[in-house]
């Protein structure tokens, strides 16, 4: 199935665009939710990723294959590594078997865990012996995914003594640790970071109560990005809040450099973005250590806006979906970019040729398609594998469309 992509139609008014409960609120609340039965949650999201982890923590088969939810890979590595009696092979997709774990399993093992490889050593897929795990002090290195940190911090309140982790390095992603920091304070269990030092206490259990899950900004990014690029339209986004801990609500100000401002609802209900006249710079240069998942959709509104950008903190890129980094260098240069990458980084510097009629592949990974949508404001493009972005945002070119670029689905 294939997306063709073209300029926008006319859309409604300012239309409201809904956009799902951010993926990585859900699938922490849905590891807390399963040590912690009393807790409800509303407004999950309807990625693959989020639907995948619910069938694997539901489901009676001792075989969990997660397909191609990395979340779910770490998040419950460390789950059922920590419960005593189950026994499970977790695997997933060629793709997952392809990226490393193994920080993630030393860690386990330094606190009692029973796991094993099935496949390759480092890789998934894993065997697991669950167990009650007696270590409360482990060690990692910050640099690493924080989902590795985030998937110990969710099974920390599970174990005897509760759990320390010392970070060692710069920390990665950290927005992402203060999320999970924060959903275990919102259950009532002790949670603190605090000089590369978390400390989060045992609870045998929370009090009943429910947590609305807020809207995804890492999929409000795209929205951004067809505001930017367009030269007419204003949107509202369905439910988002100021006081966000989503570290991709960082979008937000960095697109006001771009000429998209955000003006948030007084009840808290969502945001309007509304492209302003502004003074585009020549360039952005960005650390994006905090927010990596944004750095596609900046890098390609750069291009489509004939700006350069430099961006850092990416390293975390090389082990996605795809490696991302050469994925975007490729199908950049296929419409007249110039890129230059490192293992950390990207160079894009001002377009002056932006090519039409070009289509993009995807690589299996959800953010290609949906990044290089809006850029459809600018050329025609067909973006291959469009089924892509269920694993994300299954209502993306629903949405898309509603916002006005012109999408049609071709199976």
């Amino acid at each position: 199935m294939k997306a063709v992509l073209g300029r926008s139609q006319n859309a409604e008014h300012s239309p409201e665009i809904l956009i799902g409960g951010s993926k990585s609120e859900s699938n922490r609340l849905l590891i807390l939710q399963a040590l912690f039965p009393s807790l409800q949650i509303k407004n999950l999201s309807t990625s693959d990723d989020t639907v995948l982890l619910q069938q694997a923590l539901n489901g009676s088969s001792l075989i969990k294959d997660i397909q191609h939810a990395g979340t779910a890979m770490r998040f419950l590595t460390a789950y059922y590594a920590s419960q005593p009696g189950i026994e499970v092979l977790l695997t997933g997709s060629e793709r997952m078997k392809e990226r490393p774990i193994k920080t993630l399993v030393d860690a386990l093992r330094s606190l009692g865990a029973e796991i094993s490889y099935a496949g390759k050593s480092g890789f998934p897929p894993l065997k697991i012996s669950g167990k009650q795990l007696s270590g409360s002090y482990v060690e990692l290195d910050a640099g690493i995914s924080s989902q590795f940190i985030s998937a110990l911090m969710l099974i920390a309140p599970s174990l005897i003594d509760g759990l320390r982790i010392k970070l060692k390095g710069e920390v990665t992603s950290k927005p992402y640790l203060e999320m999970t920091i924060a959903l275990l304070k919102r259950c009532g269990i002790s949670a603190e970071i605090s000089n590369n030092e978390i400390s989060i206490a045992a609870a045998n259990s929370i009090a009943a109560g429910t947590i609305s899950v807020e809207s995804d900004w890492s999929s409000a990014s795209y929205f951004y990005s067809l505001i930017a690029l367009s030269d007419k339209q204003s949107l509202i986004l369905k439910y988002f809040n100021s006081k966000s801990r989503q570290g991709d609500s960082e979008v937000a100000a960095i697109y006001s450099r771009l000429g998209v401002t955000t003006s948030f609802d007084k009840s808290g209900q969502g945001i309007t973005l509304t492209q302003v006249p502004a003074d585009i710079p020549d360039g952005l240069i960005l650390d994006l250590s905090d927010t990596p998942d944004i750095a596609q959709t900046i890098a390609i509104s750069c291009f489509g806006l004939g700006i350069g950008c430099e961006l850092s903190g990416l390293h975390t890129l090389k082990i996605k979906e795809t490696d991302r980094l050469i994925a975007l260098k490729t199908e950049l240069e296929k419409l007249g970019a110039k890129v230059e990458i490192t293992h950390n980084s990207l160079s894009l510097s001002p377009s002056i040729e932006l090519r039409e009629d070009v289509t993009v592949e995807t690589y299996r990974d959800h953010r290609m398609a949906m990044a290089f949508a809006p850029l459809a404001q600018k050329v025609n493009i067909t973006v291959n594998d469009a089924e892509v972005v269920s694993k994300s945002f299954p209502e993306f070119w629903n949405r898309m469309s509603k916002a006005g670029l012109n999408v049609q689905i071709v199976r």
